[in-house]
């Protein structure tokens, strides 16, 4: 029988009955039908337009689907959409959808049966996504990108539906990471009657065409999904997607019982180690402990986010004890990168998950990375000492930094605090909740803080963008206020570029920058750790770390 966490045992009777009512009449649920995962943080909607977290994301993608999608190599291809064209100038994208793919069925529907998605629900979604009414975080992937009126409005005729089976996007000039970004939830195909009938409420009533479809949320407890018998895409032995049955959700948020929890069998999967587990499995040097060989399957990939901290380069925005004209000197903000032995902190505290940040912003797992292209610092204290005796700090003049941070990073920071007292500084940490901190950041306020950029889609140009100066924070991504009129035209140039290498040269110009200049420390360059019970098959990590549920079988 399947069997629930002790925290759950307190479910109601609907909850059990939703998912034993997955199976045939009569027959028990078992272990090999329900796929579980456990979603720590919380989750706040299943609606693709609020899909701007983890737990979110994971959640719409097992009920949703968009034009194209990534495969595991990260190259966009075709999902409902059954071919594209790109135009020569590279400002017009038609596709052309599949034929046999339908909305789940539901209420909103007349009958409750679904109905087959035409090219309007994707003309609908995507004005959907803009409508100030929505206020949807995700209104950026359309905004300057498509096609733009004289009053710098989005145009009526940016998405248009020629006839049920096409959809045309126009851009107002050529951006070439595009077609990723219609990989990313935001770009979910959604229909209209649903979001008429429950408005606001949509995001607990979803309705899709993916793999799963919505049975019942018990907020704060566990959410589950049903197999679509009406799902459009088979196996390459033509047998029908998914294999399994149900998807449970659950919200242990205390990472030592999630661990017990999987380690007890009644969790499938867990994506990532937390401090109280990472010892107990994992060696300082990466590999698993012999007491857990064998137990599950370990997978340590690459992660499309780089740790790093940051530096506030416009004074204006600092105010107080923060504010601090050492920082606008690159001498030292060079100096506080040679003083830090990165390979030594991956080993101590994160028992080498993560590559070493001894290159440039963009991370390992793009294939535009080049540490030998982009040399970034490497641990030589001494270099760190006389970059900032030339910049007028010594042992009787020491520098004084303030360092804002959260409550997680508190202990690397300290070995930070550690390294940089060998060079001769002084750093105070500063730890703030991580919204308080969030806020410090985006506004400026914080002349020196720990981040991390989870790539968006992935092309380097989402992380490049971090330092092109249209985008200041807090309306862009550009936190600190980094400026340069050369770097702006290497951005706009690669932006137009549609050859990928010279794409990539381009963009390792830009990171060369980047390294000389400063703005900011990387850290390192995550790798997710995904643990998986051995009897798991066709869960495949990719750098996204999706979770795609479509064609997992349990044994």
């Amino acid at each position: 029988m399947f069997l629930f966490p002790r925290r759950f045992a307190g479910f109601s009777s609907a909850l059990l009955m939703a998912l034993a009512s997955c199976g045939s009449p009569g027959e028990p649920v078992n272990d090999r039908r329900v796929f579980r995962y456990n979603q720590p943080e919380a989750l706040t909607s299943l609606d693709p337009a609020f899909a701007n977290k983890q737990a979110n994301i994971w959640a719409v993608t097992q009920l949703y689907n968009g034009l194209v999608e990534l495969d595991d190599q990260l190259k966009p291809g075709p999902a409902l959409a059954r071919r594209y064209d790109i135009s020569p100038d590279g400002r017009t994208y038609t596709f052309v959808l599949r034929a046999n793919v339908f909305f789940h069925d539901s209420e909103v529907f007349p009958g409750g049966k679904s109905r087959r998605v035409t090219a309007q629900d994707f003309v609908y979604s995507f004005k959907r996504l803009l409508d100030p009414a929505t206020a949807s975080p995700g209104g950026w992937v359309f905004r300057g990108k498509v096609l733009e009126n004289a009053k710098g409005e989005i145009s009526d005729t940016a998405f248009v539906a020629p006839n049920d089976s096409t959809v045309r996007i126009y851009l107002k000039e050529p951006f070439i990471p595009f077609l990723g970004i219609l990989t990313m939830p935001y770009a979910y195909v959604v229909p209209h009657e649903a979001v008429q009938r429950y408005g606001k409420d949509f995001r607990e009533h979803p309705v899709g065409t993916g793999p799963f479809q919505f049975k019942l949320w018990d907020e704060g407890n566990a959410i589950i999904y049903h197999r679509n018998p009406n799902y459009w895409r088979r196996d390459a032995e033509g047998k029908p997607l998914p294999y399994l049955e149900a998807v449970q959700i659950s919200f242990i948020q205390d990472r030592k019982t999630e661990f017990l929890t999987f380690q007890q069998g009644k969790l499938d999967f867990l994506s990532g180690i937390r401090e109280g587990s990472r010892d107990l499995i994992l060696y300082p040097d990466g590999t698993v402990r012999e007491d857990f060989k064998g137990k599950f399957r370990f997978e340590k990939v690459p992660y499309l986010n780089t740790e790093y901290l940051g530096f506030q380069l416009d004074p204006g925005n600092l105010r107080g004890d923060g504010a601090n004209p050492a920082l606008g000197d690159k001498r030292v903000r060079q100096a506080l990168s040679y003083a830090l032995n990165k390979p030594e902190l991956l080993a101590y505290f994160l028992n080498n998950v993560g590559v070493p940040g001894i290159s440039g912003f963009v991370p390992s797992s793009l294939p535009s990375y080049s540490a030998k292209l982009v040399p970034g610092y490497t641990y030589q204290p001494e270099k760190a000492r006389q970059l900032l005796r030339a910049a007028g700090y010594r042992p009787g003049k020491p520098l004084r930094l303030r360092l804002s941070t959260v409550a997680e990073r508190k202990e690397v920071c300290e070995y930070l605090q550690k390294k940089w007292a060998e060079v001769g500084v002084q750093v105070t940490i500063d730890v703030n909740q991580a919204a308080a901190h969030q806020e410090l950041v985006d506004n400026g306020r914080a002349a020196f803080f720990t981040k991390s950029w989870l790539g968006d889609y992935p092309d380097a140009e989402n992380y490049l963008a971090l330092f092109y100066s249209p985008n200041f924070s807090p309306a862009g991504p550009n936190k600190t206020h980094f400026k340069s009129a050369a770097y702006d035209r290497l951005y706009e140039q690669a932006k137009l570029e549609q050859d990928p290498q010279k794409r990539y040269a381009l963009y390792q110009q830009m990171d060369r920058i980047v390294v000389e200049e400063a703005p900011v420390i990387p850290l390192y360059y995550d790798q997710v750790v995904r643990l998986t019970q051995n009897n798991v098959h066709g869960l495949t990590p990719n750098p996204m770390n999706q979770l795609v549920l479509e064609r997992v079988r349990k044994e």
